[in-house]
């Protein structure tokens, strides 16, 4: 018997990051960051449910990763838009990394993501916006 999926959050990148890299696209220096808010609207979509993370992406929105909460090491966030929205690097126990940007509710899906954790991992990513403690 299948153990059901539930959703926890599932939708784009937050909107404010389009508007304010739209205002900062204006300048010829801040084309790209413009250039890149556009795609991830047009084409990033999160999915974060009880058994795993999915981030779909890449050119076109034909990419996907799926991540179990078991395979987390840590994860760190960092509050963008007056804290409003925010990023979110998962590491991997393999060493790897899973970027999400411009996520909307950060503060809740962090809070949701962490209790998900084993202790080890809840440990090493320590609050919002503070960095996790140096490896000893």
């Amino acid at each position: 018997m299948a153990i059901k999926e539930e959703v926890f959050f599932e939708g784009g990148p937050h909107i404010g990051d389009l508007v304010l890299n739209s205002f900062i696209g204006l300048t010829i220096v801040g084309l790209p960051l413009f250039v890149g808010a556009l795609v991830r609207r047009l084409w990033v979509h999160y999915r974060i449910t009880n058994r795993r993370i999915t981030v779909i992406g890449g050119w076109g929105g034909k990419e996907r990763s799926d991540v179990i909460y078991k395979e987390i090491a840590k994860v760190v966030t960092v509050p963008r838009g007056l804290g409003t929205w925010g990023d979110m690097v998962l590491t991997l126990k393999d060493g790897s990394r899973l970027e999400m940007r411009a996520v909307p509710r950060f503060r809740e899906i962090y809070a949701y993501i962490s209790e998900r954790l084993d202790e080890k991992a809840r440990q090493v990513s320590g609050p919002i916006g503070k960095r996790p403690p140096a490896a000893s």
